[in-house]
């Protein structure tokens, strides 16, 4: 996404950027997650949710074992798939500690995306080689039960999982709506807790060591309590109130400035939030890159442009005065990790985190930065003010603006020209269109020019 990378929502996805700036996977296939090295801990997040997954698996063929083989593996991918799908559960809590372990909150959501599908495979294994302990166990009513459950959770599951995997259908490309799939999706954890009953309840053999339940029963009341507390607790918890101060429209982006009502947010320029205005019927939280840097009075801006229905809709319901709810803020993407020579490249609405840098620029600044911004069209380059005060602030910040109507494409050699030091020795820091990352590095690389290192984030999101 560049979650970051611009205004990022979607009436249909959770995410414009994705229809805006092309970066859309293959129709009814996910994503394969891109996990960039330029963060140490870019690993460290996947590694420790897929260690306990391994962790159940392995105690449930130990366990097992002495009941065939086939009995061991059922047990084993059913107690992987349980685990799996508790740290969905836990992960869709975003809990703010966990995020820096996975590089930031887009990345964390592509494994949650991940493991969810994960578990929607190891439950179809389980289901095709289900243990039958009939002969070796004392059935109970509350056991018949807990079978019972498991095999409703199981359906109900499976096929909300597959509705989350093939939210853009397979050939056709029909894209299911956004608020539809949300709906579905909220339901997950309500089938867990069923499942969590399956395992507290069916019928086990005599003697079974009870270690490999009590990390079962751990991991599914852990999943159960993060579902509550998304759906009931962080609603409450999280959001803060804010009013819309102030409204304008350039081309098809809408830019608000919002001044909190109560106690204000804190956050790194180049951070994101979601954003819902249930007064003027906008309820679904949007998330959206903060366009603007921490500002005494609390206020900030978002820019968004119309891509869909929710975010089309802005111009029109909302008025001075309409009361917002903003959470967050999320997000890992800031230059101050960079080194002392960078590049900012932004493809169309791409450019808000950058504003929100460029505003943060001091006097006392002493890094070297060529801002590239790439548009359409000249109507579409937003911010231009506050890059000018950038620049008059800072002579070691320059920019220009690409149209490329009226200059053509921006190019690897155009950029190499433009840039007032060797690329090679710079930090290249992008927020927009797949393409034009793909495009501008393949040639930089032909040109010998290759940045030190690339950061960006994710654009897909859901």
């Amino acid at each position: 996404m560049m979650i970051v990378a611009t205004a990022i929502t979607r009436d249909t996805t959770m995410t414009d950027t994705a229809h805006r700036d092309g970066n859309v996977s293959a129709p009814g296939l996910p994503p394969l997650p891109r996990l960039s090295l330029n963060s140490t801990l870019a690993l460290t997040g996947p590694v420790l949710v897929a260690l306990p997954c391994l962790l159940a698996a392995l105690l449930g063929l130990n366990t097992y074992a002495p009941y065939g083989a086939d009995a061991a593996f059922g047990i084993a991918v059913g107690a992987a798939a349980v685990v799996a799908m508790a740290q969905t559960l836990i992960l869709a809590a975003r809990p703010p500690l966990v995020e820096p372990l996975f590089g930031g909150l887009d990345r964390m959501y592509r494994v949650h995306k991940w493991l969810g599908i994960s578990a929607m495979v190891l439950m179809i294994l389980h289901q095709q080689i289900e243990p039958d302990f009939e002969r070796l166990v004392r059935e109970t009513s509350l056991g018949e039960l807990g079978e019972e459950a498991g095999e409703l959770a199981f359906n109900a599951l499976l096929a909300l999982v597959a509705v989350s995997w093939f939210r853009r259908l397979p050939f056709i490309g029909l894209e299911i709506p956004y608020q539809l799939w949300r709906f579905s999706h909220r339901f997950m954890g309500a089938l867990f807790a069923i499942v969590v009953f399956h395992q507290f309840f069916v019928d086990v053999p005599a003697g079974v060591d009870p270690t490999f339940m009590l990390v079962l029963n751990a991991f599914g009341i852990a999943g159960v309590v993060a579902w509550i507390f998304t759906e009931l607790l962080a609603p409450h918890l999280r959001r803060r109130d804010f009013t819309v101060s102030q409204i304008s429209q350039t081309g098809d982006t809408t830019t608000l400035m919002l001044t909190p009502k109560g106690r204000a947010m804190r956050w790194r320029p180049g951070q994101f939030a979601f954003v819902r205005a249930p007064e003027a019927g906008l309820s679904e939280p949007h998330p959206f890159t903060i366009a603007s840097a921490p500002r005494p009075d609390g206020s900030l801006t978002f820019s968004i442009r119309a891509l869909g229905g929710w975010t089309r809709s802005l111009p029109a319901t909302l008025r001075t005065g309409t009361r917002v709810q903003v959470e967050g803020p999320y997000g890992r993407f800031d230059f101050r990790k960079g080194g002392a020579r960078q590049i900012w490249l932004a493809g169309g609405i791409g450019i808000t985190p950058f504003l929100a840098w460029a505003e943060s620029l001091t006097e006392a600044e002493r890094r070297d930065i060529h801002l590239v911004h790439c548009v359409r069209t000249q109507d579409e380059a937003i911010g231009l003010e506050t890059l000018r005060a950038a620049a008059a602030r800072n002579p070691s910040f320059s920019f220009e603006v690409v149209v490329t109507a009226r200059d053509g494409r921006l190019t690897a050699e155009r950029l190499i020209g433009a840039v007032p030091f060797a690329i090679r020795q710079a930090d290249l820091w992008f927020c927009g269109p797949t393409g034009l990352k793909d495009g501008i590095l393949k040639g930089l690389k032909a040109q010998g020019q290759t940045p030190r290192r690339v950061r960006f984030e994710q654009f897909e999101f859901a």
